[in-house]
């Protein structure tokens, strides 16, 4: 009769992290090594569709570069977007104008064809504010008043989103027209204000909010931005340190900054 056989009991001392290698070794002939080898890399090489970023440079950092969207190094991405936005739409800036927070867009691109120029506010303590209303409670804003509306960048702080579009739709004329931007990608503000940052947005979302008042056919959409102007944006870098070629190039699944022109009937 053979010998009763044993189980082989491999014992790894667990303060030689490499013991198991060498015990592999000694085990797995070399031969058959260098078939495991040379069929993973072939896996990695032929079948993965993907490589492997190994220099992130200054952008390792779980921390941004800044939290100030850029503004201390130049001009903030989104901004570059928002004008962009405006300046093809510029033609709608006349009449009696509204903006919010400041008339720097109205006087920027309105012109001689502007009548009348009002500073939309919540903040009561506001002295260049000539409306003090908040867009999220309905009928705030005087109805019928306004042949153009400038609302970029503050959907975003404003819960109630119907209450704040329903209320800009009211104030506009017949024929009016609101230039609106949202922010698609965005870090989050660490604001102090009781409302705070609420929102992030897609352009179906935007759309699909806005054609609630305005008509479908009324509404026109465009997004801008990119990955490479996202991660610039998310790390406050600013406009200056990219090249037009890169913050034009369009890439509509990373929408920067998303702006429509809504026209009322």
């Amino acid at each position: 009769m053979s010998p009763e056989r044993r189980p082989i009991r491999v014992e790894v001392n667990p303060r030689r992290p490499f013991a198991l290698r060498a015990l592999m070794k000694t085990l797995v002939p070399v031969s058959v090594r260098r078939w495991l080898r040379g069929s993973q890399l072939h896996l990695a090489h032929s079948t993965l569709p993907m490589r492997r970023v190994r220099d992130f440079g200054e952008l390792r950092s779980t921390s941004p570069i800044g939290k100030d969207f850029g503004r201390l190094r130049g001009t903030p991405v989104d901004r570059y977007y928002i004008e962009s936005f405006l300046e093809v739409h510029s033609r709608h800036v006349r009449g009696a104008v509204l903006e919010v927070q400041s008339d720097t867009y109205t006087r920027r691109f309105g012109g001689v064809d502007v009548i009348r120029s009002d500073v939309l506010d919540v903040a009561s303590n506001d002295s260049s504010a000539t409306v003090i209303a908040d867009l999220g409670c309905p009928d705030s804003l005087p109805k019928s008043q306004y042949d153009c509306i400038f609302c970029t960048q503050t959907l975003l702080l404003i819960y109630d989103l119907k209450a704040a579009v329903a209320n800009l739709h009211n104030a506009l004329r017949p024929g009016g027209v609101l230039l609106l931007t949202v922010p698609g990608v965005a870090h989050k503000l660490a604001s102090e204000e009781p409302r705070g940052d609420c929102w992030r947005f897609t352009p179906q979302s935007i759309q699909r909010l806005l054609a609630e008042q305005f008509p479908p056919s009324s509404i026109h959409i465009s997004t801008y931005g990119n990955v490479l102007a996202a991660v610039a944006f998310l790390h406050g870098l600013a406009v200056e340190e990219l090249s037009v070629e890169e913050l034009d190039q369009h890439d509509p699944e990373y929408p920067v900054t998303i702006g429509l022109c809504a026209v009322k009937p």
